[in-house]
């Protein structure tokens, strides 16, 4: 959980990840957090239209989104959100979201598209959105591991770049091996996939209909 301007906003995949790297600083860097929390446009609500009837057919299940590549790596968080990502970390049109996120039941709540980021560039202008929706993630490492007593998988594994790197391992090139080797996981099996999220721009857009806004942090109608 942060604040940013009093409001307190949860953040459904990694946003929590991105602020570890400001922890003990008043203010986080500008473009690690929207500046526009304002009502739709016009061009907004066309793309919100466009996305809702896209992406709300193309991956209305959990089911859906792995046969499209697809697979979970987060556990819900406080938005009701469980996050799924393909690894395609450039969003060329509304069907090509990086990241989709379900609630418990299944069900299709919301889409992330990214944008590589470059330090000192312009936030994205794209689909007849606001540049200021987009906001800044840090490159981090993320896996999904096995728990020892169950045999069930574990979600919510990640390590920031710089750390990846004291560790002697590279984040372009992540492996189960490094984990081993940096005490993250007890052997190379229990990984079940480890992936670089590179620094993006990224844009969070609720598919379920959403009477805060399609742009806003959480949805009173979603409970967790």
């Amino acid at each position: 959980m942060i604040c940013y301007g009093g409001e307190v906003v949860f953040r459904r995949v990694t946003i929590a990840i991105v602020l570890l790297l400001v922890a003990g600083v008043a203010v986080a860097r500008a473009d690690q957090r929207p500046t526009n929390y304002g009502p739709l446009s016009a061009s907004e609500q066309q793309f919100v239209k466009t996305l809702q009837s896209t992406i709300g057919s193309r991956y209305a299940t959990e089911a859906d989104a792995e046969a499209q590549g697809f697979f979970r790596y987060t556990n819900e968080d406080d938005s009701g959100s469980i996050s799924f990502a393909n690894r395609h970390w450039v969003s060329a049109d509304v069907a090509q979201p990086c990241q989709l996120w379900y609630d418990k039941h299944g069900a299709l709540l919301g889409a992330d598209y990214c944008e590589p980021y470059k330090p000192g560039a312009a936030r994205p202008k794209m689909f007849g959105v606001d540049p200021g929706r987009w906001f800044e993630f840090d490159e981090h490492v993320h896996w999904v591991g096995t728990d020892p007593k169950t045999g069930k998988p574990t979600y919510d594994n990640y390590i920031m770049a710089p750390d990846y790197r004291k560790g002697g391992g590279d984040p372009e090139n992540p492996s189960a091996a490094d984990l081993v080797k940096m005490g993250k996981a007890k052997s190379a099996g229990s990984v079940q996939k480890i992936f670089e999220f590179p620094s993006s721009w990224d844009l969070v857009v609720w598919v379920k209909p959403n009477p805060k806004g399609a742009f806003s942090w959480k949805n009173p109608l979603v409970k967790p």
